[in-house]
């Protein structure tokens, strides 16, 4: 399945908010993105429908095990490259946008290969 980067986004912001909180609601969704509340809708409507989020019937938000999966690789891929980016000397507002940007469309195999480079250069 390719989701688009919008809902990537969605899947990560409710992935960061579910640790900060035991209940993640679709109006903390839209505060933390600055997203009006019909785009917000709609996007957790497809996201539903795709089998990535469950809404209890208190309209508590969770990550299905396969939207974890997703929401927790692009969490890290956006660790990852804010952390590097930082570590030549770009400042944080920058690396974390540039990492926002970047971590919808980099390949597997070069983020393997940045995440090996840096694990290398960590130990030495």
């Amino acid at each position: 399945m390719a989701l688009q980067e919008s809902g990537e986004m969605y899947l990560e912001t409710i992935y960061v908010l579910s640790l900060e909180s035991s209940t993640v609601r679709a109006i903390d969704i839209g505060e933390y993105m600055g997203f009006s509340k019909p785009s917000v809708s709609r996007a957790l409507g497809l996201l539903k429908d795709e089998g990535l989020i469950k809404k209890d019937k208190n309209s508590y938000i969770t990550l299905t095990k396969a939207g974890e999966i997703l929401a927790k690789r692009i969490y890290e891929r956006h660790t990852v490259l804010s952390g590097l980016f930082m570590k030549l000397g770009v400042d944080e507002k920058t690396a974390t946008e540039d990492a926002c940007r970047i971590e919808h469309y980099i390949s597997d195999t070069t983020f393997d290969a940045i995440k090996a480079h840096m694990k290398k250069h960590q130990k030495g």
